[in-house]
């Protein structure tokens, strides 16, 4: 498994997404590139050296044809030529006890010294090669893609979210600067990147131009501001949710070119408030944000058959809610809302599978009752 640094590329079904001037780190193994390679070379090394003991000790079983006597040299040479199966003939086992100590001891060793040298190679080369060279592919191929920018509590959720809706893990690029954060995304299937977001070359690489919406959490308000304009400067038509915590920076938020602002400590009091007025309003409120609840807030735009006909009477059986048409909220008992007209924008209440499954109807699930 990789995922990236600042310099590394992101991922993809647990695939590497090439970038400029990104490389992989590994995360299979909590030993650094070099560690591994030097535990490969050392674990060869030292079987060699047992060849080479092996064979110091049973020299008067060997041969040397071109002086007639063995000497310490001569087995490393030996033990060389006999572990690559290179095998000159110059030198050579002649007793029985010596031959029998290379098929059933040197043998072996010669295999795993074999394997432990082509699996390296694979490993550092081979593998690395291939798998740049598929992701980069697959990167100048990214479209469509939900793009996170922070994975805290916030931005884990939403991901989590997203996937329950249906999104596939393979079109979530999750972008942090933690690597142990990202171990999470990346196992759920998701590309992942350990980057700075306010950096162009970061959002460059993830293909932020391409994406089909964007979701900042940076955990600070000012970095999660800075992050909306580096955005919107390298994407000025993809939509932006923001999380800010402080509702003096909610107007910022919006002038550095949010689309949606989200104050989790304002919905919070909205939750408190409403489970002061009533016993179950809080949780019809978490329920209707959730697609694991029995009922669900959707927005899609209006179809052509739902043109000219009342919010009431939509194609799908929801309860329409609100509409909105050229920037302007209407109200579902708003006359507007009788004559749907092309363009608008639709929030209804359906039931999800759960609510289906538990008899629970569009009308029904409009009403504030315990879902």
């Amino acid at each position: 498994m990789s995922i990236l640094d600042s310099n590394s590329p992101a991922r993809r079904d647990g695939r590497v997404i090439k970038g400029p001037k990104y490389r992989p780190l590994r995360r299979a193994v909590s030993l650094p590139v070099w560690g591994d390679l030097g535990i490969r070379l050392g674990l060869a090394i030292f079987l060699l050296a047992i060849v080479v003991l092996i064979h110091w000790w049973d020299r008067g079983g060997l041969v040397d044809n071109l002086d007639g006597e063995v000497s310490f040299s001569d087995v490393v040479y030996f033990t060389m030529i006999s572990v690559t199966t290179t095998g000159f003939g110059d030198i050579a086992p002649i007793s029985d006890r010596a031959r029998m100590v290379e098929a059933i001891i040197v043998t072996p060793i010669r295999f795993a010294v074999f394997f432990i040298f082509v699996g390296t190679a694979y490993n550092f080369i081979i593998k690395r090669s291939w798998e740049q060279w598929r992701m980069a592919r697959i990167q100048e191929q990214l479209s469509g893609h939900v793009v996170v920018l922070g994975y805290g509590i916030s931005g884990s959720q939403a991901v989590e979210e997203l996937i329950e809706r249906g999104t596939e893990p393979s079109d979530i690029v999750v972008v942090d600067p933690s690597e142990d954060r990202l171990a999470i995304a990346e196992a759920m299937g998701c590309n992942v990147m350990a980057a700075d977001s306010t950096r162009d070359d970061t959002l460059r690489a993830v293909r932020i131009s391409e994406a089909q919406s964007v979701l900042v959490s940076a955990g600070r308000d000012d970095t999660s501001i800075l992050i909306v304009l580096t955005v919107r400067h390298m994407a000025p038509n993809v939509p932006i949710s923001v999380v800010v915590r402080a509702d003096d920076n909610e107007l910022l938020a919006r002038q550095a070119g949010a689309n949606n602002v989200i104050n989790p400590v304002r919905f919070t009091g909205l939750l408190l408030a409403g489970s002061a007025k009533g016993a179950h309003i809080s949780e019809y409120l978490a329920d209707l944000a959730s697609v694991t609840g029995r009922v669900q807030l959707v927005e899609r735009k209006v179809t052509d058959e739902e043109c000219g006909s009342s919010i009431s009477a939509l194609a799908t059986g929801g309860r329409g809610l609100r509409v909105y048409r050229k920037g302007k909220a209407l109200g579902f008992w708003e006359d507007e809302c009788q004559n749907l007209q092309p363009g608008d924008i639709i929030v209804e209440i359906v039931p999800t599978e759960n609510g289906a499954q538990n008899g629970d109807s569009p009308s029904s699930a409009a009403t504030p009752a315990p879902a």
